[in-house]
């Protein structure tokens, strides 16, 4: 899966250091920082901020769980708090919730 970034410049700044980083002229907790500060962040979400997300998006627990890529039986049980969403399902929302649904289409 492509990296996705916060902005243009940060995402020129970041290639700019994987090359010095393959060269050997930046560390690898230097590249962890650039990840930290450049990539999408993730951030936990609430049932309730699930739920409106899907809604502002305007479509379905089942249209919304095809773009995730999981059952509409997970997405009811996130909007209802039985279960977290987590890892690539996770990042998913952040970015859906950053740049829309179209960002994942």
């Amino acid at each position: 899966m492509a990296k996705k970034y916060k902005s243009d410049p940060l995402e020129a700044l970041h290639k700019t250091a994987e090359g010095l980083h393959r060269i050997g002229l930046v560390n690898r907790k230097t590249m962890r920082d650039f990840d930290a500060s450049c990539l999408t962040t993730v951030e936990k979400l609430t049932p309730k901020e699930i739920t409106e997300l899907r809604k502002k998006e305007g479509v379905s627990q089942a249209i919304f769980a095809h773009y995730l890529n999981v059952t509409t039986g997970l997405v009811s049980q996130w909007e209802r708090g039985e279960k977290q969403p987590r890892g690539p399902s996770l990042k998913l929302l952040a970015l859906v919730r950053k740049k829309g649904l179209d960002a994942i289409a």
